[in-house]
């Protein structure tokens, strides 16, 4: 049972993941459910080395179960990994550097805030499924230091998010999708629908004329004359804001903002589960199938000078405030 994939309570946690070879175990179990399968040939038949690698007798290659993934090259222990995995996915509004230092005594504030952005990474699984059936869509703008100046589409130092959210009807919220867009042109706006929602959806949208061609992309397009109407995207896009106020502290880098909205939408995905061991599970699995991320990339891409943070106390949706 899937139950038995993950730990239930704290102390389920630390029995179950005592030393770097309890967590090595569990990798395994997670990538390769079914026995080993070589990422070289595709073989199955392998024996373990004295250094804990996988030798392929088919093409006499070796390779680590963290190959090719997040972990690959990690220097700390995998035990601590695993604590900042967990408490990560045990925090409900989820952690910010400085909380990581200090749970894991960790040396540096640096080192915590790689560790971060390296597993924000591996919050979005690889080829996961589109949103289906009834969708509302809008963007939410993130940003603008300077006040006052022109709100909603259009507004200069703003930064603009597409919102997709699956409106379930009596049963509430499903799931949602979040991405950051280069503008509000059809261009961008479709290429974000049609990642996000499954053709043959039905998507409700506000009047803006670059949603127009939704049509003729396979959709059932629904125009709602009150914006109003898309309470679910302002509902969203009110908790994002809240969020990144509360846990960041405001304070955003646009090269990270797209994997703060990863986060948020990891966390608000799972929000109803009953065990946060799952959430810990799920992030195991993503991190096994993402590729790794050199550490110039990860510094470079949340690297910028002050016009790149954002106060995202001042967050517009559409053209109303939240």
């Amino acid at each position: 049972m899937e139950q038995e994939l993950y730990p239930r309570s704290l102390s389920e946690f630390e029995a179950r993941f005592a030393s770097p070879e309890d967590c090595l175990r569990y990798l395994v179990q997670i990538r390769w459910p079914n026995g080993f399968v070589c990422p070289h040939c595709g073989g199955h038949d392998a024996w373990t080395t004295a250094r804990g690698l996988w030798h392929c007798r088919t093409c006499d290659r070796q390779t680590s179960v963290t190959a090719g993934t997040i972990l690959h090259g990690i220097r700390s222990p995998l035990t601590l990994w695993f604590r900042a995995m967990w408490h990560i996915t045990s925090q409900k509004y989820g952690a910010n550097a400085l909380g990581l230092k200090r749970a894991l005594g960790l040396g540096s504030y640096q080192t915590a805030w790689e560790w971060l952005h390296k597993l924000r990474r591996a919050m979005v699984r690889p080829g996961r499924d589109r949103l289906v059936g009834v969708v509302q869509v809008d963007e939410t703008y993130v940003g603008g230091k300077k006040k006052p100046g022109k709100r909603g589409r259009g507004a200069a130092g703003k930064v603009a998010i597409g919102i997709a959210v699956e409106d379930k009807n009596l049963e509430g919220i499903g799931r949602i999708r979040l991405a950051v867009l280069s503008d509000v042109s059809s261009i961008s706006l479709e290429a974000f629908i049609e990642n996000s929602v499954a053709p043959g959806s039905t998507v409700i949208t506000d009047g803006w004329k670059s949603y127009g061609g939704l049509s003729a992309k396979g959709y059932r397009h629904e125009i709602c004359e009150d914006p109003k109407d898309l309470a679910l995207p302002h509902l969203v896009a009110s908790l994002l804001k809240r969020w990144l106020l509360g846990t960041y502290q405001g304070a955003v880098r646009r090269g990270c903002l797209p994997y703060y909205l990863d986060e948020f939408a990891f966390r608000f995905n799972r929000r109803t589960s009953a065990s946060r061991g799952k959430l810990f599970f799920r992030l195991v699995q993503h991190l096994l199938a993402v590729d790794p991320v050199p550490r110039p990339t990860l510094l470079g891409l949340c690297k910028g000078n002050g016009e790149d943070e954002f106060d995202t106390d001042n967050a517009e949706l559409g053209d109303h405030n939240i």
